[in-house]
């Protein structure tokens, strides 16, 4: 009798044991995974690392499966085959595919940052840097037609430099292997993202001289968007998902660069909570982030306009086609 008391008790102990796992195993099931691609990996999109990390998409009952596509091109031909669900890059990738006659074009539904999020990278130390500084040298800027490129040519243009004649911006060297080119020595300056630039400083390699983000202005450089069919189809969870992110978006504004950095470390294990901080505090000095999702018409206006006096956009996309704030509004309330 006593064995059998004891056998019960045992089996019951066990079953105790397993119910958390059980319980764990039924949240997992519960949330919708959801496949994400952005352009790059940065500080700069801190209000989505903030929302993965605190928990804010599992409480909208998503769960985020992140790539890295190494610029927007990637992004939206990802998207647009459909091996990912929602990419993160710049509206202008959008604009593109509209203007293309895609009848399942995408549309941007939540807005993240308000301004150029990339730093110009010297190989000295320069106190009194002026654009003009820049004439006559050899600039690493990225993927010709892409918003980094082209908001650094509205820059120069904005300083009276001529970006075809008064110097070389050199568009060979693919976005991911700008890094390793500049501090093999191609180049007198790159642009890059924090904590890249502030990592290149610490080491020796490169020193930043200015924030193209901030001498451009504000502009909508960095958004999320699906392809109608999706959003379409899925309607509860972009809600959802943009519900994430203007939480994300409102944590970080109201908390220090060391809380937002000690919350996203997990993204960045081989940076330091040092130079997060710093990172972070640079984006919070140009007004880098967006307090809603919302993207307004002017600023979409602005950036069509940078596009256009780029010479890469011959027509102007209509923004209630390419934009859909209906769910950052709703978000926001």
């Amino acid at each position: 009798m006593k064995y059998a008391i004891r056998m019960i008790c045992a089996v019951l102990a066990a079953v105790l044991l397993l119910l958390p796992a059980a319980a764990c195993g039924e949240k997992e099931d519960t949330l919708q995974k959801v496949r994400v691609c952005e352009v790059t990996h940065s500080i700069f999109y801190a209000p989505q690392y903030a929302a993965i990390a605190l928990g804010f998409f599992e409480e909208e009952g998503i769960e985020i499966e992140l790539s890295n596509g190494n610029g927007a091109d990637a992004v939206m031909s990802a998207v647009l085959s459909g091996n990912m669900d929602i990419g993160f890059a710049g509206p202008e990738a959008s604009v593109y595919v509209y203007n293309e006659g895609k009848e399942d074009h995408t549309q941007v539904f939540a807005q993240v940052t308000q301004r150029d999020g990339s730093f110009l990278v010297a190989r000295r130390p320069d106190a009194d840097f002026d654009w003009k500084k820049l004439k006559n040298t050899v600039v690493l800027p990225g993927r010709k037609g892409g918003v980094p490129y082209m908001t650094l040519e509205y820059v120069l243009r904005k300083n009276g430099l001529d970006p075809a004649n008064d110097l070389t911006l050199d568009s060979s060297v693919q976005f991911a292997l700008m890094t390793a080119a500049f501090t093999a020595g191609t180049g007198d300056y790159f642009t890059c993202f924090e904590p890249t630039a502030s990592m290149l400083e610490a080491e020796g390699q490169g020193y930043i001289v200015a924030a193209v983000g901030e001498a451009a202005g504000e502009i909508p450089y960095t958004a999320y968007f699906a392809k109608k069919s999706y959003i379409a189809e899925n309607e509860e969870l972009i809600a959802a998902f943009t519900r994430a992110i203007y939480k994300g978006q409102q944590w970080v504004l109201s908390h220090t660069s060391e809380e937002v950095a000690k919350a996203v470390t997990e993204f960045f294990p081989d940076t330091s909570i040092e130079l997060l901080t710093a990172s972070v505090e640079s984006y919070r000095k140009i007004d880098a982030w967006c307090d809603t999702p919302v993207m307004s018409e002017k600023s979409f206006g602005l950036l069509q306009q940078v596009m256009q006096e780029a010479g890469e956009l011959e027509k102007v996309a209509p923004f209630d086609k390419v934009v859909n704030n209906s769910f950052a509004k709703a978000a926001v309330g």
